[in-house]
């Protein structure tokens, strides 16, 4: 064991503060990390206060991690020391279930083991990204192509997998209408990508405020949620919506905007459960759907993907010391588009 750096929360109510942890020593098939930046997911706001359930504490989030490789472990075959490297939201899997098999390991039907928060494999809880070093055994850890500035690269290993998976999955491309429901942190990546897919982007947010961002990013057209008429006008009009907001939200609304055979896909996590009329289903052939993250395999695909298009996060990048007044400030939209920590600053 060794002694890393970190910031870390100590309760669901103080405020994140310096606190070393221990870190485990580099195994046969570990690699160890020296993260370089971490990005700050709206997530690591939630699991931290205990919306989403009871913390152990201290807790380091972070699962927006970008650094070099320092050392490897003697079975390590996939990375080598000054490898430019990233690792998500998760850090283990059985590897052995039919998902996993698969290479759909966020599916893990034994649960996957949580980048932070949760039960690693010798008993003691993951620690995350807002640290300085992080150990993570080889086949949960990515390659981030020489293209991809690191700091840029640290938002796409869970903003730009959570979009680039479901638009994947459902097929948006040339000749597909998708809209985008929410210009955030996974809003703008939605955007980005869909756009680099081919598809017909739309960009459904609350009000105006950000539209010339919107159409800068990629969108082809944006509109207000917050103006009745937008409903109508827009009815029966998209083959995908992807939903990026983590607030309750009128889902039956939005599958009025779906054609045929059209897919409301969740991304964001909101606490509060969202009710459905199944007559919003049943009227259109429509689905209702969620999707988190992706596999290693296909989140190496997202960052190639990225790389080949010249896509990365529009971040802000702070130090360690200004983490808390980030969360405030992602609690009131007001980042665009996503923090990333210098850990050097650690």
């Amino acid at each position: 064991m060794f002694t890393v750096n970190t910031y870390a929360a100590t309760s669901p109510t103080g405020d994140l503060v310096p606190t070393p942890i221990q870190r485990r020593d580099v195994g046969p098939h570990d690699v160890l990390i020296e993260i370089k930046y971490a990005g700050i997911c709206h997530s690591d706001i939630h699991t931290v206060r205990g919306d989403w359930g009871p913390q152990s504490y201290p807790l380091a989030p972070g699962h927006e991690i970008a650094g070099i490789v320092t050392k490897v472990g003697s079975a390590v075959t996939t990375h080598t020391v000054g490898d430019r490297v990233g690792v998500g939201c998760m850090v283990n899997s059985c590897g052995q279930c039919t998902n996993c098999q698969a290479g759909e390991e966020q599916y893990c039907l034994a649960g996957n083991t949580g980048t932070y928060g949760a039960v690693d494999r010798d008993g003691t809880i993951t620690q995350g990204g807002y640290s300085t070093h992080i150990v993570v055994t080889e086949d949960f850890v990515v390659r981030i192509p020489d293209a991809l500035d690191l700091d840029v690269a640290a938002p796409l290993l869970c903003a730009g997998i959570t979009t680039y998976s479901p638009l994947h999955h459902w097929g948006a491309g040339p000749g597909k209408k998708v809209a985008i429901v929410g210009l955030g942190g996974l809003g703008h990546m939605a955007v980005k990508i869909a756009h680099a897919m081919g598809a017909e982007v739309t960009v459904l947010s609350q009000s105006l405020k950000k539209m010339e961002d919107g159409l800068n990013l990629g969108a082809d057209h944006y509109f207000a949620t917050n103006n009745p008429a937008t409903f109508e006008h827009l009815a029966g009009s998209f083959d995908l919506i992807i939903n990026t907001v983590s607030a309750a939200i009128d889902i039956n609304a939005y599958l009025q905007l779906l054609t045929l055979d059209g897919a409301l896909v969740n991304v964001g996590a909101p606490a509060e459960p969202l009710p459905v009329q199944v007559f919003s289903l049943i009227m259109g052939r429509r689905s209702f759907a969620g999707s988190m993250i992706g596999g290693i395999r296909e989140t190496q695909e997202m960052l190639d993907f990225c790389a080949e298009h010249g896509i990365g996060s529009e971040i802000e990048v702070i130090p360690a010391s200004k983490i808390n007044d980030a969360y405030e400030r992602v609690l009131a939209s007001d980042v665009r588009y996503r923090f990333v920590i210098d850990t050097a600053t650690l």
